[in-house]
């Protein structure tokens, strides 16, 4: 079968969500808006995470994995489940559910029209520091990034993979997936989606970096901003 559209699941110690993630993004692909594939991105999990995954994707013939030798931070496993893909659409959900799989359909609905669609997450269920954090941090980097998006931690996109896949590597490349891409010249949009409070599993991120890690990384998007370069083939003989 020829998917349109995958959805990249970056795991690392999630072995209490996997058989949510398994039943809700089951659910998700009869009903998707476009055909859907999965693929789990293992970043050096230390608990039963691996296995999990293997025996889902035994199970279920439209989920694949990779899986890294040592964990790796999530904008590589994110990053590498962008190289891997081969669909025309590549998007990403954490592997904690706080976002719902089926507004994946809301946001296919601006790919027409846009290189990336990111959601915003309305009344978010994580606690007031966090909260907090995130605001301060998003604010940090639409000062220096001019992106114009009020939620880039939002796990939840959908971007056309050409442009995907021309992204280059860096740490805290998750933060700056729309400015990315207009970096390419791409057009972004953000769109409201659904938050839920995490159920199991422990929070990757802290205060500290989220704050701290955000604000270095916009020093380093400025310099890669202005080395950043762009190119149109007018002809090949290829």
């Amino acid at each position: 079968m020829t998917y349109k559209f995958t959805i990249v699941v970056p795991v690392y110690n999630e072995e209490e969500n996997l058989e949510r993630v398994e039943t809700e993004l089951s659910n998700y692909l009869k009903i998707a808006s476009v055909p859907t594939s999965v693929l789990f991105v293992n970043d050096g999990s230390k608990d039963n995470s691996q296995a999990l995954i293997e025996a889902i994707c035994q199970s279920n013939d439209a989920f694949e994995y990779i899986s890294f030798k040592e964990n790796r931070g999530l904008s590589a496993a994110i990053k590498a489940g962008f190289d891997y893909v081969d669909s025309e659409l590549v998007g990403y959900i954490d592997s904690d559910l706080q976002t719902a799989p089926e507004d994946f359909n809301i946001l296919l609905e601006y790919t027409d029209t846009h290189e990336l669609v990111t959601g915003v997450r309305s009344n978010r269920k994580d606690s007031f520091v966090k909260n907090m954090s995130s605001k301060i941090a998003n604010g940090i980097r639409r000062a220096f990034t001019h992106d114009g998006m009020d939620d880039t931690g939002c796990p939840l996109k959908v971007i056309k993979t050409d442009y995907a896949k021309r992204i280059p590597m860096f740490r805290g490349l998750h933060r700056f997936l729309p400015a990315m891409i207009m970096l390419q010249n791409g057009r972004v949009t953000q769109v409201t989606v659904q938050h839920f409070p995490r159920i199991a599993g422990t929070a990757k991120f802290g205060l500290w970096n989220r704050l701290l890690g955000p604000l270095m990384d916009c020093f380093a998007y400025l310099w890669m901003k202005k080395k950043y370069i762009n190119y149109d083939v007018a002809k090949s003989s290829k």
